[in-house]
């Protein structure tokens, strides 16, 4: 496909998403399946441009002084990719399948200064949530948002349960990543260039034996607050596919006993696969599907992990198109879907021992409100110093623990994000039960 045929395919996607409401990858994967004649490079470059249009959709309709399909993608091309108008001309020229010449007024747009449009338009954050992001990074918010409209770098983890981590660090060097200097088992590759394609590291030898996960570096960092160093009784309440659970296991070193449990019993599908490639045998796994329950379990735990269903506003650079289809009343939802799981979890924490809460969203509303309201209710815990906790382990290197330090709130919870920690956006707020 030549250039022209690319931007117009993104345009028909971005179509397809405006229309229909599904999520992006939903209306690329279509698109997909019906343009066979499409290499891998044409549908990285077709995948690039819907989700940098999404990623800036509030900037560039202030700037093109329009909502079209072709308002984003022309704008993409000229404002965030850096082509001018006599450059997009060239890309079109010949080709049968590009879109229709440029307007005046969409060269215009490629020029416009918007230091004048709203706040929330120049941090490319749907308006209904802007005020909960300042709310939530104070005058670091608009950093923040331009962090969170990037595009996110491919984080992994070395498992330590498959031998010497060394071997599966220089293997990972044929997907060019770089070892992490925060996370002591942490490997990153670097966002793509516009229009390239992701490093593909599920092909690795190392991968499929089990000696490295896919993990962004917040979600390592959230493990590490769990505070553990081996022989403890854990239950990770909301265990979905298994990530932290994995992450758990290497950390202990496989001693101790960590139960995975989780109310869908769907999300619990990929897990047992996941444990025996990493070599986990530490974890009792418990589904509701089988009968499973957690009767037994209750004032046993030395800790309790909450990973909470949440808005996902923390993965804005993975799923720029959720930006845009979230409502204050899905949030709502998952604030009293929040406050059920944390008075569910908290029965089985023993005296003495943690309920560890963690979301992917930046929403204060589901962060600090939640452990308000659940402190109001339980006075038997109190809020820890949560970067204290991930320094216990062997998760972190120094450089690591400086900036867990410097992202901690005065209540000792933290807040993570692509600005000032290099990551997703996560809360983490660790609390204590009372002997």
């Amino acid at each position: 496909m030549k250039e022209g045929a690319r931007a117009q395919a993104a345009i028909e996607v971005l179509k397809d998403f405006e229309r229909t409401k599904r999520p992006a990858k939903l209306c690329l994967k279509d698109w997909g399946r019906n343009a066979r004649y499409a290499g891998a490079k044409d549908r990285a470059a077709v995948s690039g441009l819907v989700l940098d249009a999404l990623r800036f959709k509030a900037s560039l309709s202030h700037a093109m002084q329009e909502t079209t399909a072709r308002a984003l993608i022309l704008g993409t091309l000229g404002r965030t990719w850096g082509n001018s108008a006599e450059d997009i001309d060239a890309l079109f020229a010949d080709d049968e399948h590009a879109p229709t010449p440029m307007t005046e007024a969409e060269r215009v747009g490629f020029k416009r200064n918007i230091e004048d449009a709203p706040d929330w338009v120049r941090a490319d954050i749907p308006e209904i949530f802007w005020l909960s992001f300042q709310r939530a990074f104070g005058d670091k918010a608009f950093d923040e948002a331009h962090g969170f409209a990037a595009r996110a770098p491919l984080d992994l983890r070395v498992n330590p349960l498959r031998g010497e981590p060394e071997t599966s660090f220089k293997a990972l060097k044929k997907v060019k990543a770089k070892r992490s200097e925060i996370l002591e088992f942490g490997a990153r590759v670097g966002a793509p260039a516009p229009g390239a394609r992701s490093a593909h590291v599920q092909s690795l030898p190392a991968f499929n034996k089990g000696g490295v996960e896919v993990q962004d570096f917040g979600s390592q960092i959230a493990s590490a607050c769990a505070g553990l160093t081996g022989g403890e009784q854990v239950l990770d309440y909301c265990a979905g596919g298994g990530g932290k659970t994995l992450a758990f296991a290497a950390a202990m070193n496989n001693t101790g006993q960590i139960f995975a449990w989780d109310a869908d019993p769907r999300r619990l599908i990929a897990i047992w696969a996941r444990l025996k490639r990493a070599g986990v045998r530490n974890v009792q796994v418990r589904s509701p599907k089988d009968g499973g329950n957690l009767n037994d379990l209750e004032a046993k735990m030395d800790v309790v992990f909450v990973d909470a269903p949440c808005t996902g506003t923390g993965t804005w650079r993975r799923r720029p198109d959720t930006k845009w289809r979230l409502s204050l009343a899905q949030m709502y939802k998952r604030m009293e879907e929040q406050d059920q799981v944390l008075r569910a979890a908290g029965k089985f924490v023993k005296p003495g021992g943690r309920l560890v809460y963690v979301t992917c969203s930046v929403l204060p509303e589901e962060n600090e409100d939640r452990i308000d309201a659940f402190l109001g209710e339980h006075k038997e815990f109190t809020q820890m110093n949560t970067a204290a906790l991930a320094a216990k382990g062997n998760l972190l290197t120094d450089k690591g623990k400086a900036l867990v330090k410097g992202a901690r709130s005065k209540s000792g919870a933290l807040r993570l994000g692509p600005y000032n920690t290099g990551t997703d956006g996560f809360f983490i707020a660790a609390l204590e039960k009372s002997i």
